[in-house]
């Protein structure tokens, strides 16, 4: 401001204004809310629980700023006040004590919600609080984990039939060896006696193999150059094979016949 004088004489003056918020906005309830858009809400909570159980947690809104915007909770009514407790800034409800028989199955809470302003204004929520039985409470995890039980069966089962698959190829495998090894030693122990037929050399001959020995019986006619293996009692012929192999060979009918050279 200054004067019309000469020379005019000012002078400055600092003001501040501060701006209040109005307490003007009521406390809107987030949770719970049920279906209606009621703030109402049912708990269930196991019979068998401990004392500090933590049962729901209300929470609250408010559209005001400073004072005005700080909300704090209180129970406005409960049906057992020595069951249950109320956390006063955060809204979490909490149980007491452990519950007995002689408690009810269902119990009701109703909350207020109210702002620090100089003329408060609140909000109520209602919660039921259901005490039921501990395999009620984790029906639903128990039928999850039926569910888990029965894939991690049959994962089992499918990892069993697998490998009985592999076991019985396995045992067939070794099955089809063996025969074909039989087989093999059979065709060679016909072709190894039917070499030693030699043309016109013997006639009405039966061939068979003992052990490492093979036996021949033979009619009354001899080849050229077999001799009567001696000791023998004139009825066993020993006849040189091609593979350098002696064979023994049976005679009947010619026991009164001298030995040939």
């Amino acid at each position: 401001a200054s004067d019309s004088g000469s020379p005019p004489l000012s002078n400055n003056v600092t003001v501040k204004v501060f701006i209040l918020d109005q307490n003007d906005n009521v406390p809107v309830i987030l949770y719970p809310v049920s279906a209606n858009g009621s703030a109402e809400g049912v708990e269930e909570i196991p019979r068998n629980v401990n004392a500090g159980h933590l049962v729901t947690k209300v929470r609250a809104y408010d559209a005001d700023i400073g004072y005005n915007g700080w909300l704090l909770f209180s129970l406005q009514e409960v049906s057992d006040h020595s069951l249950f407790s109320l956390d006063r800034y955060t809204g979490q409800i909490r149980t007491l004590r452990s519950f007995t028989e002689t408690d009810e199955a269902q119990h009701k809470l109703v909350i207020l919600v109210k702002d620090n302003g100089n003329v408060s204004l609140s909000a109520t929520a209602t919660v039921i609080v259901k005490v039921v039985e501990p395999k009620e409470a984790f029906a639903a995890s128990d039928v999850t984990n039926a569910v888990k039980d029965e894939e991690e069966n049959n994962v089992t089962f499918y990892l069993i039939i697998t490998l009985g698959s592999v076991s019985v190829l396995f045992i067939i495998s070794i099955i089809v060896l063996i025969v074909m090894q039989c087989s093999k030693s059979t065709d060679y122990s016909s072709k190894y006696l039917q070499d030693m037929n030699y043309d016109g050399t013997l006639c009405h001959s039966i061939q068979y193999r003992s052990g490492d020995k093979r036996y021949m019986l033979v009619g009354p006619r001899m080849s050229i150059g077999s001799t009567l293996a001696p000791g023998s009692n004139r009825n066993t012929l020993v006849i040189p094979d091609r593979q350098n192999h002696s064979v023994s060979v049976l005679l009947y009918g010619m026991l009164d016949r001298p030995a040939l050279s």
